[in-house]
């Protein structure tokens, strides 16, 4: 069984008058071009530890079956906000998995992205720990208590946002987790 034993976060956003080289120009903004991506669902693996971007780009090799959870947002509307985000939470117990989540939008800030996407995230690891909490809670205040249960170590985000380009050339915003051996 392939489980993967680390994981780093990238963003990139790109330009062009093609969609899918917009495409192309995020991921190489991201530095992740190079790899033949496969996405996945989004567990964070048990004992998966979060390396810095800069240590995980270096692991990744020209052509490798590269596995990522992605968010993307793209438009070619003059002005318009796109945004990418991936969300994480880490259980506090290291043999328990986490959640990653993806959310792309539209209009949001990146930190209303990030922080949505960090909500979605932490909710799914809450109800698989049997923590209740009101959905209708502010983010905030829903942070406040998954921290005062011990049961989680982190959540965080990585988040990509860009207006849509003037001239109407193609915007696309990504975010990704990358899974590492």
């Amino acid at each position: 069984m392939l489980i993967p034993k680390r994981i780093f976060f990238t963003k990139g956003v790109g330009r062009h008058k093609e969609k899918l080289q917009s495409f192309e120009a995020a991921l190489r903004s991201a530095g992740i071009a190079h790899c033949n991506l496969v996405t996945v669902s989004s567990i964070l693996p048990p004992k998966c530890k979060i390396v810095p971007l800069k240590k995980g780009l270096k692991e990744l090799k020209p052509g490798a079956i590269t596995f990522v959870v992605m968010a993307r947002a793209e438009t070619n509307e003059s002005g318009r906000q796109v945004v990418a985000s991936i969300g994480a939470a880490q259980p506090s117990h290291r043999d328990s998995f986490g959640y990653l989540s993806e959310h792309h939008g539209y209009g949001q800030t990146d930190e209303a992205a990030g922080d949505y996407a960090e909500d979605l995230a932490a909710t799914m690891l809450a109800t698989t720990l049997g923590i209740d909490l009101d959905p209708n809670t502010a983010w905030d205040e829903r942070k406040k208590e998954y921290k005062m249960s011990k049961q989680f170590v982190r959540a965080t985000n990585v988040t990509q946002s860009a207006r849509g380009d003037k001239n109407g050339l193609w915007t696309t915003v990504i975010a990704a987790a990358v899974m590492l051996e």
